[in-house]
């Protein structure tokens, strides 16, 4: 799944999609325009950024941070209610696939305006899910519904097929969502993968439960029915962003507490940072879950806290080179520290084994240690000191470094798609 060929051939998939179907609504028409406007209507209003509770911190974007998986429930679910409409107050509806996929991705387009002016996230890669995940849910039940394939089922047979054909969309659109993910970073597909899939039982059941009930209820009791259960998801969306603001407040508060040790002259400015960014991405290519990834960043980010206890500052802060017995010591006083400033005993008991001989360490500890080395022994190094970096990381493999976590720093930094933070 990596390169750019997968990334292409969705864009292009989608692209040809919307092509067909305007060229189709073109040429017949549009159906019942009060109902595609009303969901037209959704759709946008759903895509729409809400405004935040409070303001983010400096640096910092809604689209940072692990946050939720899908940025717009309400107008997911609204797009797939429409692809799945059967009726509307009783009277069998006649629009087809082409208007649902044209209607939704004019929508989605408009309601993304204001993400395209700030800059915001993968804006184009988000439109391709929408459209491809509409377009599947209609493909699948539009040509059957209006052929009558589903005139024997009523009742909660009906409510059930619905649902399985959400479930089904949602399934695929976290496929996509992967596949998108891994040809735009280079990141291994299968985490990725496991990431999107996780996030399904969450807010992935919200949308499918919102989205079959919007499309049972429009065919009994018409228009009226979409503002009165679009209410609940919409404040789920709201409380989302506010969670996502919370998040970023407190991954801001971690970094802030970080350069603690930088603005107190034990340690070189921007070393945490860059070790946390290289730090993340080797946990991605080892294939880390997202919470393990969190725990990861944080870890990385006051891994060098415990140096603020030390009497004495280490020269340049290079804690590598120092004795075991040294490293263990400030790696125990840095964990006793993080315990103190509320972080999750998984960070601190990161912070505190990064010293420990690498069999006994956890898959995060490990990481750090070799990242940290790594970032000290670049420094200041000329244009070679990446590769003799490497070299002295692979030659201490042998008890010091975690040869797998050397070898993933490695086809990280050959890959070159990683951006690390300029010092200071």
């Amino acid at each position: 799944m990596t390169g750019r060929r997968p990334l292409l051939a969705l864009r292009a998939a989608a692209a040809v999609l919307v092509a067909v179907c305007l060229l189709v609504t073109f040429m017949t028409g549009v159906d019942q325009r009060s109902m595609a406007l009303a969901f037209g209507i959704l759709v946008a209003v759903g895509e729409l950024p809400l405004p935040d509770p409070r303001p983010l911190p400096v640096g910092e974007t809604p689209a940072d941070g692990p946050g939720p998986r899908e940025r717009a429930p309400l107008g997911a679910a609204a797009a797939l209610s429409y692809a799945l409409v059967g009726e509307h107050a009783g009277h069998p509806t006649h629009h087809g696939v082409a208007q649902v996929v044209v209607v939704v991705a004019a929508a989605a387009l408009l309601g993304s305006v204001p993400y395209l002016a700030r800059g915001e996230g993968p804006v184009l890669d988000h439109l391709v899910r929408r459209v491809l995940a509409v377009g599947f849910a209609a493909v699948c039940f539009q040509p059957l519904y209006n052929r009558g394939a589903f005139d024997g089922w009523s009742g909660p047979a009906y409510a059930l097929l619905l649902l399985a054909l959400l479930v089904l969309t949602v399934l695929c659109d976290a496929v996509v969502a992967a596949a998108l993910a891994c040809s735009r970073t280079g990141w291994p597909f299968a985490p990725l993968l496991r990431d999107e899939l996780r996030a399904v039982p969450g807010i992935g059941s919200a949308v499918c439960a919102t989205g079959a009930v919007m499309a049972l209820a429009v065919a009994v009791v018409g228009l009226w029915a979409l503002p009165v259960f679009s209410v609940p998801l919409l404040l789920t969306q709201l409380s989302l962003r506010r969670y996502a603001a919370v998040r970023a407040t407190y991954r801001q508060t971690i970094a802030s507490l970080a350069r603690a040790t930088e603005i107190a002259g034990y340690t070189p400015p921007g070393h945490a940072r860059r070790v946390a960014v290289l730090s993340q991405a080797v946990g991605r290519d080892l294939g880390l879950p997202e919470p393990e990834l969190t725990v990861l960043e944080y870890a990385a980010l006051m891994h060098d806290i415990g140096q603020l206890s030390l009497v004495d500052p280490v020269p340049a802060g290079a804690t590598a080179g120092l004795p075991a017995a040294e490293q263990r010591r400030i790696a125990l006083l840095g964990g006793a520290v993080v315990r103190q400033t509320g972080a999750s005993a998984q960070v601190a008991k990161v912070v505190e084994r990064q010293a420990d001989a690498y069999p006994e360490q956890p898959v995060a500890a490990r990481i750090v240690r070799v990242v940290n080395a790594y970032d000290e022994k670049v420094r200041g190094s000329g244009p070679g000191g990446p590769l003799t970096a490497l070299e002295e990381l692979r030659l201490g493999t042998g008890g010091e470094y975690a040869p797998e976590v050397v070898e993933a720093l490695a086809r990280v930094l050959s890959r070159g798609r990683l951006t690390l933070p300029a010092g200071g």
